[in-house]
């Protein structure tokens, strides 16, 4: 079972004060930045020790761009809460896990047993991930 946190619109924990990526580096007390479209995640590299919270917009389940700003920010050493957040779907949950997210904040609320059965689906991958590092498939042909 993955352990992941689904937060939803009402839940009052949503409501972490996070900052804009342009305004993060001039707010000396932020610790949570949200992070939309277009924003670049590379510009928080140098604060990642500082941050506590990186939440990602994500306004359309068609809108890929997020899934690489987890990655870039996970591949990089943060190790803090990366949410996802907007308009999320059953069949991006797998895949946001293994881009570095571990809590999901979807606008409409979310089966949790289709949920979890998404976060299961695949046991084994060819593709490394922040997540899993070696991929199982990499991992089952080349035994240590």
């Amino acid at each position: 079972m993955v352990d992941v946190q689904f937060r939803f619109r009402d839940d009052e924990t949503v409501n972490d004060p996070a900052v804009t990526v342009d305004s993060f580096s001039e707010q000396s007390n932020a610790t949570a930045v949200r992070i939309e479209p277009g924003d670049d995640a590379r510009d928080l590299l140098p604060y990642l020790d500082r941050l506590s919270l990186v939440e990602v917009s994500f306004p359309a389940w068609t809108d890929g761009r997020g899934y690489s700003s987890a990655r870039i920010l996970r591949e990089a050493g943060y190790r803090g809460e990366m949410r996802a957040v907007g308009d999320l779907v059953i069949d991006m949950l797998h895949h946001l896990r293994r881009c570095g997210f571990d809590a999901f904040a979807p606008e409409k609320a979310l089966n949790e047993e289709d949920a979890q059965s998404a976060f299961d689906r695949w046991e084994n991958v060819y593709q490394a991930t922040v997540v899993d590092g070696r991929p199982a498939i990499w991992a089952k042909r080349h035994p240590a």
